[in-house]
């Protein structure tokens, strides 16, 4: 890679930038075991792969090997990450220090999600993070299409003003990390909670926590 093309960083928002998706286990863990399951974190951690609420909740019911009413669940689990959300969710390890170097060599950043804009600035505003990405959130609901699908990196591209061989961009999911690839962009996946969600390409750089771009980037 030739570190000094690069210009922006495109970031995946949960489980990238704010330490969500660990809470997310958490939370189906209380929601499902007060239902009569018997899972684990590290059940639920193994499996967890992120993605639309409907679907994260099937794959738990299929894992926990029951049956329920899903509107009920949603319901259920969206108040319990409510709850844990706002006394426990922070910053990803060595996001602070990778932004504060982005800002002094100014190379540009944003951040691309899958989730409504309106979560997104919420999750940022709890880990301290908002202000750092204002003007600067986008959306697949803005886009129109969703990751795994390469047009909302390309889109956010666009947006910040700088060519595809211009970007990096960093997820930790696999259907994240795929939308990278796919939209040609270097692509950087932050270790993920299960190694069955670790995407393995020739073209993918993993990382264990944020900071280590640094050595990719300067």
């Amino acid at each position: 890679m030739e570190k000094a093309k690069f210009r922006c960083v495109i970031f995946d928002c949960e489980g990238t930038l704010v330490d969500s998706e660990r809470l997310c286990c958490m939370a189906l863990v209380k929601v499902f075991n007060a239902l009569g399951a018997q899972l684990t974190f590290q059940d639920v951690a193994q499996h967890f792969s992120g993605g639309k609420i409907a679907d994260i909740l099937s794959d738990t019911l299929e894992l926990a090997g029951m049956s329920a009413d899903l509107d009920l669940l949603e319901s259920r689990y969206r108040q319990e990450l409510e709850s844990i959300f706002m006394t426990q969710l922070k910053a990803m390890p060595g996001s602070e220090f990778l932004l504060q170097q982005l800002d002094k060599y100014q190379i540009e950043y944003c951040v691309a999600s899958n989730a409504p804009y309106e979560k997104m600035v919420s999750c940022l505003s709890r880990a301290g993070l908002a202000e750092r990405f204002d003007g600067k959130i986008f959306s697949a609901f803005e886009a129109n299409s969703w990751k795994p699908e390469p047009d909302l990196i390309r889109y956010c591209a666009m947006n910040m003003g700088f060519s595809l061989d211009e970007c990096v961009y960093v997820d930790d999911t696999a259907k994240g990390v795929k939308a990278g690839v796919s939209a040609g962009v270097a692509t950087f996946q932050l270790q993920p909670l299960s190694s069955l969600n670790h995407f393995h390409h020739p073209n993918v750089q993993l990382i264990s926590q944020l900071d280590e771009l640094i050595e990719y980037l300067f």
